[in-house]
């Protein structure tokens, strides 16, 4: 093993520059000058009311100090990496929230040994001088069947009672009443997590070993041993592990949850999790709950109580009545709670349904005189395209994944089945309209998106009238959606070098007579020829091939050869009908 790297200035530093990092992009907090103390800048808003101090070591961000805000903490003092605080920093910050006006000072503090010790020799030095403090200690651990004496741990849960306890302080609740609250509150809480990977103190080795493929269950938040290692296993069975051991009542840390009760569910990312995964899981504990007939009613997602980097989650449950939801939805400012809905999570309806389709072009339009002459021509793309896969891949494995062929082959297989089961529409603002759905469903990649922009734009012009003037317009319309969109230009060697040749010279169909048209098409045809070939020497500017150095592009771009192969099958099949 080795010290893992970390993005920091120094090991010995990190603390108290991450506390300065938050102090600084947060209005409303500040630092007690000599500690490592965050409080409410606006500490004249606390005035007869009690004051709320957390803390612990760091390493567990946002804890503690991104709870600090109106309707949660006043205070958060941290230790180094994992390490309790000195008692002289929680004095300090006791004695400042007293002088400040506080009616009375709680201390919210999780259950391990040194915040333990620490907390309270700062509570028994603040009595000492008249202040009235008071200590409560949560331990919400739910993964020891037989606990030491040491207790439960404290974990994620004690976030729910930064909330409750704020809530109430900012309410002007006296001090024994909050800690009665407090109380009541923790015997309703319960916190189990799992880790797939350690987590190192900066400068320091991982603290502790897990295989590849291994998860480790029950860890405590500083890396302590948990009380199962398996196999990694699917985010539902690993979800439905953890709520089975935390309400196991042979366990006796367990959470007693029965079908009908409310609760509040926080998944909490440890560290790495991707928030993808922690959306996943988020989704298998809501499921498993409402299984067992448990109503969730709030949910919270995110990074709320961390291990560093540890890749891992736990989740946390409190049971609620009414009374504690609304302390868990009154607002708060502190940074790092988030901003939540208050309609219960169970019961609600996930779906709303999609606007209808319009109506199919078959509902709406009949086949015209053109429905025969559309039919030869798509049968002629669709046969050229075909012909020419393996050609067309061939040239896109220098440039790109070696699937143009491909992709164009799946186009051709759509339209081939289309024309087998559906009428087509004798209007071609239409035919533009359905060939464009098609491709966006059937045919994939970027040359599918590029065809379907230049269908669907092109359209709106050929609904009304289907001139030369017409097909001008749409042309025009349909090439410079795929430049908007697509980002090329002619010269990026795309399929754009063969097509903008082509719509360039088919403009003139605006003002030659209708005989003169089939003389424009073969002169456009013949430009995508060239503008295809032209693509030998020009380097990729746009697209996958923009990525592959210009000397080893000597064969012509596959879009701009698909392009021209279209227009010239169209141009056939024409001219036999012709």
């Amino acid at each position: 093993m080795e010290v893992r790297s970390k993005l920091l200035n120094s090991v010995e530093k990190c603390v108290d520059e991450a506390l300065e990092g938050l102090v600084r992009s947060t209005g409303g907090l500040a630092l007690l000058r000599g500690h490592r103390v965050v409080l409410r800048s606006d500490l004249e808003n606390i005035k007869g009311k009690v004051a709320l101090l957390s803390g612990g070591g760091s390493g567990h961000e946002p804890a503690h100090a991104g709870y600090i805000g109106r309707g949660m903490l006043s205070g958060a003092v941290a230790g180094a990496v994992f390490a309790s605080p000195p008692p002289g920093s929680v004095l300090a910050a006791i004695l400042t929230l007293w002088k400040g006006g506080a009616s009375g000072v709680l201390l919210i503090v999780k259950n391990y040994t040194g915040d333990r010790l620490n907390f309270g020799i700062a509570v028994e030095q603040a009595r000492l001088q008249g202040v009235q403090v008071d200590m409560v200690i949560v331990a919400d651990d739910c993964a020891f069947a037989q606990p030491s004496k040491a207790g439960r741990r404290g974990l994620c849960g004690t976030v729910f009672i930064h909330k409750l306890a704020g809530a109430l302080a900012e309410k002007g609740c006296p001090l024994d009443e909050i800690v009665a609250w407090v109380n009541k509150a923790t015997k309703n809480i319960g916190t189990l997590g799992v880790s797939l990977s350690p987590c190192s103190v900066p400068g320091c080795l991982p603290s502790f070993q897990l295989p590849p493929g291994e998860m480790e269950l029950g860890l405590g938040i500083h890396g302590e041993p948990g009380i199962k290692r398996s196999k990694v296993a699917s985010a539902d069975e690993v979800v439905k592990t953890i709520i089975s051991h935390m309400t196991d009542s042979s366990n006796k840390s367990h959470l007693s949850l029965k079908s009908g009760d409310k609760v509040v569910l926080c998944v909490n990312n440890l560290g790495a999790l991707s928030c993808l995964e922690i959306a996943v899981v988020s989704k298998a504990a809501v499921h498993c709950l409402e299984e067992r007939g448990v109503l969730v009613v709030r949910v919270m997602s995110g990074s709320f109580m961390t291990s560093l980097e540890m890749a891992g989650m736990s989740l946390s449950l409190m049971k609620v009545d009414e009374e504690m939801l609304r302390l868990f939805d009154a607002k708060t400012t502190a940074p790092a709670w988030p901003n939540l809905s208050t309609t219960s999570v169970s019961g609600r309806n996930l779906f709303m349904e999609p606007a209808e389709k319009p109506a199919a072009a078959s509902d709406k339009y009949h086949e015209g005189s053109l429905s025969s002459v559309i039919r030869l021509v798509l049968e002629s793309v669709c046969k050229i395209l075909l012909q020419r896969q393996e050609e067309l891949n061939a040239l896109d494995r220098a440039a790109g994944d070696g699937d143009c062929g491909s992709t164009h082959a799946l186009l051709a297989n759509a339209i081939q089945e289309w024309l087998q089961t559906s009428r087509i529409p004798g209007n071609l603002g239409q035919l533009l309209a359905d060939l464009g759905l098609l491709v966006q469903e059937r045919m994939g990649g970027s040359s599918g998106a590029l065809y379907c922009l230049f269908l669907c734009a092109a359209a709106p012009y050929l609904k009304q009238n289907s001139d030369g003037a017409a097909w001008a317009k749409a042309l025009h319309a349909g090439t410079e959606a795929m430049k908007r969109y697509g980002g090329a230009e002619p010269g990026d060697r795309t399929m754009l070098d063969a097509l903008c040749p082509a719509v360039e010279e088919l403009m003139k169909l605006s003002t030659v007579p209708p005989d003169g048209h089939m003389a424009i098409l073969q002169a456009a045809v013949e430009k995508a020829d060239l503008g295809a070939e032209s693509t030998r020497s020009l380097t990729a500017r746009a697209g996958r091939a923009s990525y592959v150095a210009s000397e080893h592009l000597t064969q012509p771009d596959p879009g701009a050869v698909a392009v021209a192969a279209i227009l010239r099958a169209i141009l056939q099949s024409l001219k036999a009908e012709s």
